[in-house]
């Protein structure tokens, strides 16, 4: 696994050992994806940073809360313990510490028919590993929607973006893309998907880089080490980002994403009706079966 995250963009943070990864980004977060050794393979969970000790304090007066309590994870701070109504383990976490980040490349800018951004500047994109930002999204597949979606917005500030609905069927929706309620700032257009299933677990998690050239010479760069795409590169029609995902040496997929729609908190939801193939606009289009 470190091979792989390595290659595919991350650095090993301090505090790994023999049983234990802990692997960071360019920003300041200590670490953004953890591999425990384990005698099965299995998806554990996710961890949200709150905003204050009172979020936490909140979350842990709320029922099948754990109490507040310090994290055992290297950069420290406090955490509390919640399950989903699947049993999904999400962790809300105050007061790590943070690091100092990773020098990374201005992103290259782009010269459109119009607009000259780039003036005796030349683009020279090395074949060679993305620089992984941060963590932008997960996706969760749930038993029952409803009641998940019920349980996140009880905890977190979370907007519905837009909704997925049955091919060919006028609703109920069965997935819905969430993004934080900061008002008037901007957020990214998802920093969830929660869709349902007849399975539990996670359908992928998903992580910034710096540009599309990224997207694309990392691509060639882990095709060349004998990585195993998945789907991509493509356009998503929900949120615009360019994606390419990938599966990682245990079979869970993760994706490379740049140029991802921002909005506010006045956005309105839009529905989509139409299969996994229909969700790219151009590119590799997943097949029937992707989110299945």
């Amino acid at each position: 696994m470190e091979d792989f995250l390595t290659a595919f963009g991350m650095t090993k943070s301090p505090g790994s050992d023999h049983k234990t990864l802990y692997m960071r980004g360019t920003g300041t977060q200590h670490h953004i994806h953890v591999t425990r050794l384990g005698d099965k393979q299995k998806f554990l969970g996710v961890s949200i940073e709150v905003a204050t000790r009172a979020d936490l304090d909140e979350l842990a007066a709320m029922e099948g809360s754990s109490q507040v309590q310090q994290s055992i994870e290297p950069g420290g701070g406090y955490e509390v313990v919640m399950h989903t109504p699947d049993d999904i383990e999400i962790k809300a976490i105050w007061g790590r510490a943070k690091v100092e980040p990773i020098k990374d490349r201005e992103p290259n800018l782009f010269n459109n028919i119009r607009d000259k951004n780039r003036v005796y500047d030349s683009v020279r994109a090395p074949i060679a590993p993305a620089t992984v930002a941060r963590l932008g999204h997960f996706v969760l597949h749930v038993t029952d929607h409803e009641a998940t979606m019920r349980w996140f917005k009880d905890r977190f500030n979370f907007l519905d973006s837009d909704y997925m609905l049955p091919p060919g069927e006028d609703g109920p929706p069965i997935g819905t893309f969430v993004r934080l309620d900061l008002g008037e700032q901007l957020v990214d257009h998802h920093f969830a998907l929660i869709l349902q299933s007849d399975w539990v677990g996670i359908h992928h998690s998903a992580f910034e880089v710096i540009d599309m050239d990224a997207v694309m010479a990392s691509h060639d760069y882990l095709v060349e080490k004998g990585f195993h795409s998945d789907v991509g590169v493509g356009r998503h029609l929900l949120g615009s980002q360019i994606f390419d995902y990938w599966k990682d040496p245990f079979g869970f997929r993760i994706e490379h994403y740049t140029d991802g729609d921002v909005v506010d908190a006045n956005y309105q939801p839009s529905s989509f009706n139409g299969t996994a193939s229909e969700t790219t606009q151009w590119g590799n289009r997943p097949p029937l079966e992707f989110f299945q």
